[in-house]
């Protein structure tokens, strides 16, 4: 499931296209996706502006001039793929199958926007923008990495008391928002701490390590365009590359780059967990 760098990258390629624009026509060629749609989805999005393309978490969140706000989600295998005049000269072909193309904003421009899901676990809502902070999904999530909010002293105090593993408790989302599986095990690596360590032992010096690991991790990854590992693709149709610079995630058996040792592989609340047991403590 695209995590906190790959919904960026999505975002920023859907900026020029949507940004300040109107969608002129809405075409919704389905009933639901994870969801159905919000009631008279189409007329409500039809004529509106795009005023702010904008992210929280795992979450693209647009706002309309309507006062309402376009929440989306990409679920496993959601895509979205840009058509425009000023993108026609280096277009990549986005090798979708064109039945699954569920949704496709007409913008006022000529340019189309479309998402296609052939798994359909993402979705699409409608909420008000004045009760974005009250909003379910989102309510409840903690800070993102980057933000002014994140910190060693945040992370130290939210991980005091916590028996969880660490891995488990980096991926509560309501402790940091918009980690997965892929940048924690990157982190934890980094930082030196093993997957398999519990959560509030990190707190204090642990966290002094962990939490900048965290903010390289996730800016490196922006910069890279993401992790292409199964199904993501930004809105151009690029790859992301940020698996090319992975030190354990999906390495089992490998050297470790560091220090020569296998990495290792363990299953934690069901997730695959890659470390290396010589280097992380």
């Amino acid at each position: 499931m695209p995590e906190l760098p790959e919904v960026e990258t999505v975002r920023r390629g859907l900026s020029p296209a949507m940004q300040g624009k109107r969608i002129e026509r809405l075409e919704v060629n389905r009933a639901d996706l994870r969801f159905p749609f919000p009631e008279r989805f189409r007329e409500r999005v039809e004529g509106a502006q795009i005023t702010q393309m904008g992210r929280r978490a795992k979450f693209l969140v647009t706002e309309l001039s309507t006062d309402e706000v376009l929440i989306m989600h990409l679920g496993m295998s959601g895509r979205f793929t840009v058509n425009s005049a000023a993108t026609a000269d280096f277009e990549h072909d986005p090798g979708t199958n064109p039945a699954h193309d569920h949704v496709v904003f007409h913008m006022e421009d000529g340019a189309t926007v479309t998402y296609n899901d052939p798994r359909r676990f993402g979705f699409m809502e409608l909420w008000p923008t004045d009760q974005l902070d009250v909003y379910p999904r989102i309510e409840h999530l903690g800070p993102e990495p980057l933000s002014n909010r994140f910190n060693a002293a945040y992370l130290s105090d939210a991980l005091r008391g916590k028996a969880a593993p660490i891995k488990a408790a980096l991926l509560d989302q309501a402790v940091i928002a918009g980690l997965g599986n892929i940048y924690v095990c990157e982190a934890l690596f980094r930082s030196g701490i093993s997957p398999r360590r519990k959560a509030h032992s990190v707190a204090g010096k642990r966290a002094e390590r962990l939490a900048p690991a965290i903010n390289d991790v996730i800016a490196e990854a922006i910069a890279a365009g993401g992790s292409s590992i199964s199904d993501f693709a930004s809105a151009s149709g690029e790859l992301g590359y940020f698996q090319k610079h992975f030190h354990v995630y999906d390495r089992e058996g490998a050297a470790c780059d560091t220090c020569g040792a296998e990495i290792k592989r363990t299953v934690q609340s069901g997730r695959s967990s890659f470390f290396c047991s010589t280097c992380q403590r």
